[in-house]
């Protein structure tokens, strides 16, 4: 009786703790499309960056293109996206576009 009462205790305590390390996420854990999502919604959110005619989705997925692998940051100043994507190779891509056309600017590596 006591043994069926531990499986069942140890079994729930795995249920529970199921969702508890999917939430627990690590950054580094997201995929590419989580991450093109998660600047979109950013983009959204502020006013400035909603007005350009350029889609930051178009523009998240033609830097992907060109450096495959994560986007570890988007930022917005005076009319162009900054991207930085850490390559499957382990290199840092910078990418610069024009928000009003979409048009790449410049690529740098680090």
């Amino acid at each position: 009786m006591i043994r069926t009462a531990l499986a069942s205790l140890v079994a729930a305590i795995g249920i529970a703790a199921g969702p508890v390390a999917l939430a627990q996420q690590t950054p580094d854990t997201r995929s590419g499309l989580d991450d093109r999502a998660h600047a979109a919604a950013a983009a959204k959110a502020d006013p400035r960056l909603r007005a350009n005619n350029a889609s930051l989705d178009s523009i998240l997925a033609d830097a992907q293109r060109r450096h495959p692998g994560r986007v570890i940051e988007v930022s917005y100043d005076d009319g162009e996206y900054d991207i930085e994507i850490r390559g499957d190779d382990g290199r840092i891509a910078e990418f610069e576009y024009s928000a009003r056309t979409g048009r790449l600017i410049e690529i740098d590596y680090d």
